[in-house]
């Protein structure tokens, strides 16, 4: 039997900030290698990308020597300040914002896991779920191996530090081969960057090029706002370094392995609509998404909007198909988060009051139909079609641009338990009932998967029908790395 410590480099003083939990979304990761600015270019970087995460930012960079970082609670611009960053200027960076879908949201929590192990210094960032990681864990542990955080992320430093006659770069691979589930991972250490994505490529991430410099990003929105040019995603099963002498890349498994099932709420939900995935714009799958809904609806409205903001893309396309004039229903304040993905329910309930308001001249006295992404718990739709009756609408008609969700996701996406979610449980009449709408219609799967370009079996739609690509386990939770 042999023993292994890992040791957090310095940085940030440890503290806890503890929140209730609820059902958030998948992370953000940025990442520079060879610029002089990699910290400022990634800070921005990050900003980009705040929608996928607003728990936790950090930042790792090296001079080729040393790894230093800063993290803490909380948005970007409240994590960093222009002293913060100017400590991190080196050539090579990595950022990470996260929205917690394993262990719970502590400092000790955010990402990059930053450490000190036998084969040197390395940063991790990763944006996914790892489908074995109890079973990893627990092997670990009993061969001594102490963890400092309750995050699957973690559990890759452990398998990199395992004795191993393997070079570095093998030994990587050797990691990615244990590992199961979803992850979009980049590695930093003070030679290289490494990035790759699993077999299935649940999750979404690029590669792109910046004055000579290499960039990798979860979304190509991150690109625009650095100036970076994009040059391809990297493919399921990939694994690509980032060195001073150029692009290498291969694949870190037989191809009979892999299966590409991109995650189809990126396009629906997550993913900002200037972003392209997947090998398509966000915006444009929306709107094909919504002319699918006016296709097959028999209801005629007075006008139809979009309940912001993921709902306005599928609402336009909605538009344009129906012929219904396209208006703005509803107001958002855009200093309040996202309230499917707030850290508890009496938050997402004060959010919903704060975030969204009625523009009551456009509703009242009119019969108008509504373009949402979904429907999780039903309690944010109810609250926003009280709103609406509030105003003086005279009808609502909810369309949704996915199928019900009916099972949780595994693969990066904090979905609540299926006891939570209100399609698992009633019917499409009693949901339209319990959120007050006169009608509620979705899209089929079928449908939805028709507004994509890709195969249908390209995409992973396990939360809308329960077909896990991946095998998981009933015990597999949120919390199974938790004592």
């Amino acid at each position: 039997m042999w023993c292994r410590k890992v040791y957090p480099l310095a940085g940030n003083e440890p503290r806890e900030y503890l929140m209730i939990s609820g059902p958030k979304e998948s992370c953000g990761i940025f990442a520079v290698f060879g610029h002089p600015d990699a910290a400022q270019l990634t800070y921005f970087g990050l900003f980009a990308l705040q929608h996928r995460g607003q728990e936790s930012a950090g930042i790792a960079t090296t001079n080729g020597t040393r790894i230093v970082y800063h993290k803490g609670m909380g948005l970007v611009s409240e994590v960093f300040t222009t002293e913060t960053l100017a400590k991190l200027k080196n050539p090579a960076a990595l950022g990470h914002v996260r929205y917690s879908t394993t262990g719970v949201t502590t400092l000790t929590n955010a990402q990059p896991v930053v450490v000190d192990y036998n084969r040197g210094k390395i940063a991790v960032a990763h944006n996914g779920n790892l489908t074995n990681s109890p079973e990893l864990r627990a092997r670990y542990e009993s061969r001594g191996s102490i963890f400092q955080s309750t995050i699957d992320s973690e559990i890759i430093v452990h398998i990199l530090a395992e004795p191993s006659r393997h070079s570095d770069r093998e030994n990587y691979i050797r990691c990615l081969n244990e590992i199961e589930g979803a992850f979009s991972l980049v590695f930093l250490t003070p030679k290289e960057i490494i990035a790759a994505r699993d077999p299935q490529g649940f999750r979404p991430l690029s590669i792109g090029e910046l004055e000579g410099a290499y960039v990798l990003a979860s979304e190509t929105c991150a690109f625009d706002l650095t100036g970076a040019k994009f040059i391809r995603d990297i493919e399921p099963g990939e694994i690509v370094f980032a060195s001073p002498g150029g692009l290498e890349s291969k694949y870190f498994c037989s191809k009979d392995k892999i299966h590409p099932r991109h995650c189809i709420f990126e396009h629906i939900y997550f993913a900002r609509p200037d972003s392209n995935l997947f090998g398509e714009n966000v915006h444009e799958v929306r709107k094909r998404l919504g002319a699918r809904l006016a296709k097959k609806d028999k209801v005629k409205g007075d006008l139809v909007f979009g309940i912001p903001d993921s709902g306005f893309s599928a609402a336009v396309g909605y538009s344009h198909q129906s012929g219904l004039p396209f208006e703005r229903g509803f107001i958002r304040n855009h200093y309040v988060g996202r309230t499917f993905i707030e850290p508890s329910q009496v938050e997402r309930d004060l959010g919903v009051k704060i975030k969204l308001n009625v523009v009551s001249s456009v509703v009242a006295g009119k019969s108008v139909i509504a373009i949402d992404d979904s429907i999780i718990r039903g309690t944010t739709s109810r609250s926003r079609i009280r709103a609406l009756r509030n105003a003086g609408a005279k009808e609502v008609h909810m369309r949704l641009s996915c199928p019900p969700h009916k099972f949780p996701c595994f693969y990066g996406i904090d979905f609540p338990t299926k006891t939570e979610l209100v399609a698992a449980k009633y019917s499409t009449e009693e949901i339209a009932k319990f959120i007050g709408v006169d009608t509620l219609e979705y899209l089929t799967k079928e449908e939805m998967l028709s507004c994509v370009s890709k195969p249908p079996d390209n995409y992973c739609t396990a939360c809308f029908d329960g077909n896990y690509t991946v095998p998981v386990s009933d015990k597999l939770t949120k919390f199974s790395l938790e004592r």
